[in-house]
């Protein structure tokens, strides 16, 4: 593996080793279909390495995932939502991934017994829906998949299964799979709603495939929903978020949420200012009809998902606590001073 980095240097597999970064891993699809695309400029910064990595600061754990794991791999922050980790791998590695302390590594994390993550999620009835990420669960088998249901649906309070992926953009044949109708089904029979929650970045990632298995995936009673991340360099321009996001609606993928890149160790170089980020945000919603406006821009942060609304003429930049582990605050507004520079909560003043 070679790669030129901005015309000033090479990048090899050994680089990457040496300085404990992501392994460079991709399919041969997006590989191909990225080239094929009009966008590898843009796209190619979501697989390939870069010498911006190697220095990039911040921390490894951006949302405070170790501090709520509750039993093994299960982690439990806000009230209605556990989310199980159920692999630490993926069809292709996104330089920009938050969990690079476990993607691809041997990690402890992962849930070692799905049952006894069970066993907690019975005995906390105000839990509705479980997602399953990781990694990404699609590189489990179906069957494997399956083994993860036989503990999940038969808890009476569980009402959605969701499960978070970049399959579609990474690996969409996946999704053929025979067996994958039969394991639609039986969350269905089981009195439950099947989300798949989609992970396109850029409409240039939104392949012919892609949009064929997710309406032969509509018409089996599975619903979707998309999140994208603001990527420097990749999708930060409101005429490409505007234009993904018209085309997830088309195809019935409802946005749900644009987060603000984290300030993660080998990532923090995909940030960008806050007040930036905010114009992107009002550009897309410029460019989209009125039903197609249903993502929101979105900080996931240690103390919960952050809305952030806008910049006020009184130089305080103004947010909406989503979700918090505290029911009080969710949908409480507040706002901190503002500055230029300013990517995350933490780069904000208090007062």
């Amino acid at each position: 593996m070679k790669f030129i980095d901005g015309g000033a240097r090479m990048i090899t597999e050994s680089d990457v080793q040496a300085h404990g970064i992501t392994r460079y891993h991709i399919t041969k699809f997006y590989r191909e279909h990225i080239a094929n695309s009009g966008y590898y400029d843009q796209l190619k910064y979501i697989v390939e390495p870069s010498i911006e990595e190697f220095d990039s600061p911040g921390r490894l754990d951006t949302s405070g995932e170790h501090d709520n794991t509750v039993v093994p791999g299960l982690q439990h922050k806000y009230a209605q939502t556990g989310l199980l980790l159920v692999t630490n791998r993926c069809a292709s590695y996104c330089r920009f991934c938050f969990r690079k302390r476990l993607v691809g590594k041997e990690s402890d994390e992962i849930v070692p017994d799905v049952a006894k993550a069970a066993q907690y999620i019975i005995r906390h009835p105000e839990m509705t829906n479980v997602l399953l990420s990781g990694g990404d669960p699609f590189v489990l088998s179906t069957a494997k998949l399956d083994e993860i249901l036989t503990h999940l649906l038969p808890i009476p309070h569980l009402e959605t299964i969701r499960i978070g992926t970049k399959f579609f953009a990474f690996e969409p044949k996946r999704f053929r799979d025979p067996a994958l109708p039969a394991f639609f089904q039986r969350i269905r029979d089981a009195g439950k709603t099947a989300v798949l929650v989609t992970h396109f970045d850029h409409i240039g990632e939104i392949s012919v495939e892609a949009e064929q298995v997710i309406h032969t995936l509509r018409t089996q009673g599975v619903q979707f929903l998309n999140q994208s991340v603001l990527l420097s360099k990749v999708n930060d321009n409101p005429e490409i978020l505007a234009r993904t996001f018209a085309k997830c609606h088309q195809i019935g993928v409802r946005p749900y949420y644009l987060f603000q890149a984290r300030p993660v160790k080998g990532a923090s170089h995909f940030q960008i200012p806050l007040h930036r980020g905010l114009e992107v945000a009002r550009g897309v919603n410029q460019r989209l009809a009125g039903i197609q406006k249903t993502f929101k821009y979105i900080m996931s942060h240690y103390t919960g998902k952050i809305e952030i609304l806008d910049i006020a003429d009184d130089g305080r930049i103004y947010m909406r606590y989503h979700q918090n582990k505290s029911a009080d605050k969710i949908g409480k507004i507040f706002s901190r001073p503002y500055t230029e520079t300013a990517c995350w909560l933490d780069d904000l003043p208090e007062r």
